[in-house]
């Protein structure tokens, strides 16, 4: 006799729920999905499953890190939404952000708030 439970026949044990690889990872990013662009990205032969898990949280954290820094940043315009300029200031103010998405144009993200030293007038010293 077998025992109780387990994946045998009888019917009688209760169907496990099944969890997706994010959940299992305590990500928001879905695993599955990233796995399946790196197979058919033809990036390499072989896709370990520890692959798509680790990219995930990198794209999560990457995600987080921003999506903080524009939430502040629109906090400081007293705005509640964040637009692409909230995120423009936000990438182009971190140092290691900026470094990351130097080659990166933000569509409706403008420039950065910068007047050249030698065209501010003159400070005039009185006597």
């Amino acid at each position: 006799m077998a025992g109780k439970g387990g994946k045998g026949k009888g019917g009688r044990g209760g169907k496990s729920k099944s969890r997706t690889r994010s959940s299992r990872a305590g990500l928001q990013f879905p695993v599955g999905r990233i796995h399946r662009f790196l197979k058919e990205g033809r990036y390499g032969k072989r896709i370990g499953s520890g692959a798509p898990v680790y990219l995930a949280a990198v794209l999560e954290y990457l995600a987080a890190e921003i999506l903080e820094l524009a939430g502040n940043a629109a906090r400081d315009n007293r705005r509640a939404r964040i637009n692409p300029r909230h995120i423009q200031l936000a990438i182009r103010n971190d140092e290691e952000l900026n470094m990351l998405l130097k080659d990166v144009s933000i569509a409706q993200g403008g420039v950065l708030p910068n007047i050249h030293a030698v065209l501010l007038p003159n400070k005039s010293k009185k006597k």
